[in-house]
């Protein structure tokens, strides 16, 4: 009986181990999407209108 409550409590302290690094994992890949849509997000000028860089531009 004792082994078998040992074995389990093992088994319970392992899922509990594996839980908290899921969690944390999650925590840490949701901060780096939100890092990313942060820095990828186009600029905007002084009035409000998106930049649009030099494409499409003739200097004629």
């Amino acid at each position: 009986m004792t082994d078998e409550n040992d074995k389990r409590r093992a088994v319970d302290q392992r899922q509990d181990r594996l839980k908290s690094a899921l969690r944390e994992n999650l925590k840490r890949r949701k901060l780096q999407a939100r890092e990313r849509a942060a820095t990828t997000a186009p600029s905007q000028n002084d009035d409000g209108s998106l930049s649009k860089g030099t494409a499409g531009k003739n200097d004629n």
